[in-house]
């Protein structure tokens, strides 16, 4: 009788110390909906996170890449219209657009869905590349919803240890359920097939079958429907870049001068890009103190 009255009295303990500790530890962030924003960041802990302020540049800045940006623009439109349309991967080298044309292509959709009012806007939901495993459960949570959404993943890649591409294959398109109705994939990378060519060419050596362990390698890149390539640029598109945002932004400079000052500045990072003319751009904008707003 003891024994059970003094364990009795040990759980009611411990079952308060149990409420005050909950009562102490701060609230868990509430998830939001997908009606509250046009644009989310997906956590595993935290759910979707609203983003307030995008960072992102408006479609018409972006230079260079005209055959890019026309084909994910139809094939957004086509989606925001519940048409049927591809998932799609940006690829090529780093700084040539790649996100900011998913972004402002997000936007530029958004903007005619306001304007015409015969379809909503989507959503763009950004997945981190190391929250990959846990992309069944989002789909499985934006599939109970009805509306549309871009699932953003940037800087997609893996390497010979990371075995999370096949969970991925399946999500998109080998899987019992398969990609949602509601939701396109995009992805960049600055790998066609998501992988390096080492980590493919080591498979081909040392597989029983090479063949056949290089298909299981490169098939997720099959996934995607629209492969749009982004390559460095030549020096006009890159001074049609720098003259775009210097209109813009109301950037005073006699143009040889703005010539002159861009392509020291591209001499010194050793490249041309989008990336590179925005960080001229930048540059030049602190210098005049102007506002890039």
């Amino acid at each position: 009788m003891s024994g059970t009255s003094d364990n009795a009295g040990l759980g009611q303990q411990l079952a308060r110390i149990a409420e005050i500790l909950e009562r102490m530890a701060p609230a868990a962030p509430s998830s939001a909906e997908l009606a509250d924003a046009e644009v989310f960041v997906w956590t595993p802990d935290q759910g979707l996170l609203p983003v307030e302020r995008p960072n992102r540049v408006e479609l018409a800045l972006l230079q260079g890449i005209e055959r890019q940006r026309d084909t994910l623009h139809e094939n957004t439109l086509r989606f925001a219209k519940a048409l049927p349309a591809n998932n799609a991967l940006l690829w090529g080298a780093r700084g040539t657009g790649k996100s900011s044309l998913v972004k402002a292509v997000h936007a530029e959709v958004n903007a005619i869905a306001r304007a015409e009012g015969e379809f909503g806007p989507l959503a763009l939901v950004e997945i981190h590349r190391e929250d990959i495993p846990t992309l069944p459960g989002l789909l499985h949570r934006l599939r109970q919803g009805e509306r549309r959404c871009i699932l953003f993943c940037d800087d997609l890649s893996f390497d010979s240890e990371d075995a999370s591409y096949k969970s991925l294959k399946a999500v998109l398109e080998g899987g019992v359920e398969g990609r949602p109705e509601n939701v396109v994939f995009y992805a960049t990378s600055n790998r066609r097939h998501l992988m390096p060519r080492d980590m493919i060419d080591n498979e081909r050596s040392t597989a029983i079958n090479p063949s056949e362990a290089v298909e299981e390698k490169v098939s997720l890149s099959d996934r995607f429907g629209l492969w749009l390539g982004f390559h460095n640029c030549d020096q006009p598109t890159y001074f049609a870049m720098i003259e775009g945002y210097a209109r813009r932004y109301g950037l005073e400079l006699p143009l040889e001068e703005l010539h002159a000052q861009a392509n020291e500045w591209s001499v010194t990072r050793g490249a041309r890009s989008g990336r590179v003319a925005w960080q001229f751009v930048q540059d030049l904008a602190g210098r005049l103190g102007k506002r890039l707003d």
